[in-house]
């Protein structure tokens, strides 16, 4: 890692309380940032924090609801008042809920997996634009998802094809902005037990094999057949956060071990 790499520059994370995102703030704090924790998890985001401040990092918490307008606005305002600007915002928050035929989904399962998956990250990039177009500056880095090729999800992978499809829109409309915004669609990524699980209930028969079938396809279109990490994901995020990735906008690279979405 070059420890220079963000020096001083005030970064946004979601949902960075752990998985991708928590390995993604620690590595953008390693690389001198000043990090906004952005989630609705406490505990975690305070254990991210000491781990981020121990190793003679800066950072701050910003617990906010980011399936809403307002909490997305609230969390701009509130790094804008803290560091009184906003370099690198990273748009992670999602995950799939359920697994299973897509017409096995209630009407309620879909909307959550959209409410989960897409609007978070179509929220954060509208509120955060206004703050990068008053600097002509910035970099947003949204995460979709190999999904988008993928059985038992339909409504998670629509979702995150939005997401594909938002950051190659908003390249083409931010360019004269001097802003440049990309995506990193990772494959399996083994994240290790949740601290706080994306689906609380016990799961069904149909979603246990629903998600069976997921990791045996995905290990299938995997060509390097193994699962990723989250250090893997978050070492392709900060590349296209970085200046060195300043001429790389609108573009969604897949980390996902040669497969593709």
């Amino acid at each position: 890692m070059n420890a220079s790499r963000f020096t001083d520059k005030s970064v946004i994370v979601t949902g960075a309380a752990q998985g991708i995102g928590k390995a993604c703030a620690l590595r953008f704090a390693a690389e001198g940032a000043r990090v906004t924790i952005a989630d609705r998890a406490e505990p975690q985001a305070i254990e991210v924090l000491a781990e981020i401040e121990a190793a003679g990092g800066t950072g701050r918490i910003s617990l906010v609801d980011l399936e809403t307008s307002d909490g997305t606005r609230q969390l701009m305002s509130e790094v804008q008042e803290a560091y009184g600007r906003i370099d690198v915002s990273v748009h992670n928050v999602g995950g799939t809920i359920w697994t299973k035929p897509f017409w096995q989904y209630a009407d309620d399962e879909i909307e959550k997996e959209m409410q989960r998956s897409l609007w978070p990250t179509l929220w954060s990039c509208r509120a955060v634009i206004p703050y990068m177009i008053e600097q002509r500056a910035g970099a947003i880095v949204n995460v979709g998802s190999v999904a988008t090729r993928g059985i038992n999800r339909v409504p998670y992978s629509a979702a995150k094809g939005g997401v594909q499809a938002i950051t190659t829109c908003l390249s083409m409309e931010l360019a004269d902005y001097g802003i440049r915004i990309n995506c990193v669609a990772p494959g399996g990524v083994d994240v290790g037990e949740r601290a706080i699980p994306r689906n609380p209930s016990p799961l069904t028969e149909v979603d246990e094999k629903g998600m069976m079938d997921v990791y045996e396809q995905t290990l299938r279109d995997t060509p390097m057949g193994r699962f990723g990490t989250p250090d893997e994901e978050a070492a392709a995020i900060t590349f296209l956060a970085a200046d060195e990735a300043s001429y790389i906008t609108g573009q969604t690279l897949h980390v996902a071990g040669g497969g593709m979405g």
